[in-house]
């Protein structure tokens, strides 16, 4: 991992539900789509200002499968939610943003499901940001397993908003 990437690796508490078992292939794919970001980096090394992955916390899991009106279970989560491995890249540019989307995108590793392109149609709170929502092959002992991933890109300005706006809605202090 290059020195601008910040990475949170398994969540410290210890969960009977959301296991280090559970969040093992999670944390492989977020390793593996971490190495094709800085492989694309390479290729646009002045527009790529940072790197960042997290895994959900089984806090933050619970919280999303209760919105949801679903079992926080396991298999609930693997199921229904596609960021528990999270993973972004600040770019330089918003011309930038899509020229590294499409760089990641030729990677035929990465298998695309959805794009939420909040910058061409931004959230009405004024978020920006180029979500990819992708699995990737994850082996893990005899086995392998197509694991979600969601991939944020944004410019620095939308970075600073979105951490504004998360801070503000998401994590609001009393």
């Amino acid at each position: 991992m290059s020195s601008s990437a910040h990475a949170q690796t398994l969540p410290a508490q210890a969960d009977p539900v959301f296991s280090a078992a559970f969040y093992a292939p999670y944390e492989a794919a977020a390793h593996a789509v971490l190495e094709m970001l800085c492989a694309a980096r390479a290729k646009m090394p002045l527009d790529v200002l940072t790197f960042h992955y997290r895994l959900k916390s089984a806090a933050s899991i619970r919280g999303k499968l209760q919105r949801k009106r679903l079992p926080e279970t396991a298999d609930s989560a693997a199921a229904a939610l596609r960021d528990i491995a999270g993973l972004r890249a600040v770019l330089a540019s918003r011309e930038a943003v899509y020229r590294f989307a499409d760089l990641l995108l030729e990677n035929g590793a990465l298998h695309l499901e959805d794009i939420h392109d909040y910058i061409a149609s931004p959230k009405r709170s004024g978020y920006r940001s180029l979500h990819l929502i992708a699995r990737i092959p994850v082996r893990l002992q005899a086995n392998i397993y197509w694991m979600p991933v969601e991939i944020q890109l944004r410019t620095a300005a939308m970075d600073a908003w979105a951490c504004a706006e998360h801070k503000l809605i998401y994590k609001p202090h009393p």
